[in-house]
């Protein structure tokens, strides 16, 4: 009788696998033609420079620490029942990855704690990752009227937060059915604010981005960052008009296509960096349209100013349900990140200072 040895067994496994492999390359190579106009002209391939990346990523300041990953958790959920664990979720990942986040309105903490537990993330997230509060630009504005500020800080504080993200939204607020009028110019606002408080800031957009007037006036204030919130992500003026009534419906519909997209906003500022303009702030989270590792490579890459990307509808999808859905979503997000950094380069770099 013939003995089996366990290497036999072995190569008869590797056989049994090569062969499948190779049935599995016949039976797909017919459908996995690729076509010349949908090749991605963001990129050169290039396979013959590096190898498998192994190292982490290099880390980068934000908010006075240090984040491992260029990826923020773009601000969400606000009050809803599944905030609790959408939050917990998200802190969980921020602490496992090194990255940073924004917390969902905060408004009705303002008023009330019954769901503060939603929102207390610090002890999960960790001391070592930034944590920033959010308020919309018409509750800054009615506090910095009423002289209310401390409300501000204590937020802040309770929330063990380094700072709060203000975002700018008028246009969602005249189109939402219970909306606030904004009733001065934001920067003005800002400006206010930042001379009554004592920690830091992040002015965001909700889904239309910002021109560069707008741009302009942002950089020169003492922010910690600027969030794009650009054209071509999740619209909050979109999402309004849709809850409102057929008719409002179908008179502000033509202003869901107004905005700018990051690459435009980075254009812009990219611009604003060679014309020699000094900036306050140096510091851009790139959000709005940005689906995954590549487009936010692609526009990191791009900018002049130093930058990190955030998602905020991907981040919501897999936050969920359990844990390890978000876990290995984020681990994608990054394995992906350092291919991109290892084998492509950019057909039309950013220009040189």
């Amino acid at each position: 009788m013939t003995k089996i040895s366990k290497n036999d067994n072995l190569q008869g496994e590797q056989a049994s696998d090569d062969s499948q492999r190779k049935s599995d390359h016949i039976n797909l190579a017919l459908h996995s033609q690729t076509l010349v106009n949908e090749l991605d002209r963001r990129f050169y391939y290039e396979p013959m420079v590096a190898g498998f990346p192994s190292e982490p990523l290099n880390s980068i300041p934000f908010a006075g620490k240090q984040i491992k990953v260029p990826i923020w958790v773009s601000s969400m959920t606000g009050g809803h029942l599944m905030s609790g664990k959408i939050n917990r979720n998200l802190a969980m990942a921020c602490k496992e990855f090194g990255m940073g986040m924004g917390l969902g309105s905060c408004r009705m903490l303002l008023s009330e704690e019954t769901y503060f537990a939603d929102f207390d993330v610090r002890s999960i997230l960790g001391d070592e990752n930034p944590l920033f509060a959010n308020l919309g630009i018409a509750q800054i504005e009615q506090m910095v009227e009423r002289n209310e500020t401390d409300k501000l800080r204590r937020l802040v504080a309770s929330l063990k937060a380094d700072g709060l993200i203000v975002h700018v939204n008028p246009l969602q607020e005249w189109v939402q059915p219970e909306g606030n009028t904004v009733h001065y110019p934001p920067s003005e606002t800002i400006e206010k604010l930042l001379e009554k408080i004592d920690f830091k800031l992040i002015v965001k957009e909700v889904g239309q981005g910002f021109g560069p007037k707008s741009i302009q006036k942002l950089l020169k204030l003492p922010l910690t960052a600027i969030e794009f919130g650009a054209f071509g992500g999740t619209n909050f003026a979109k999402v309004e008009i849709q809850r409102s009534s057929d008719i409002k419906q179908e008179l502000h519909r033509p202003f869901v296509n107004i905005g700018v997209s990051a690459e435009e906003m980075i254009d812009l500022i990219n611009d604003m960096v060679l014309n020699g303009n000094k900036f306050a702030c140096n510091q851009l989270i790139i959000s709005g349209g940005i689906h995954n590792y590549l487009d936010g490579y692609y526009l990191t890459q791009k900018s002049l100013l130093p930058s990190i990307y955030a998602q905020a509808s991907a981040f919501l999808k897999y936050s969920q349900g359990e844990y390890s859905v978000l876990q290995k979503f984020v681990s994608t997000q990054i394995e992906g990140f350092k291919m991109a950094q290892n084998y492509l380069t950019l057909r039309n770099p950013k220009p040189a200072l």
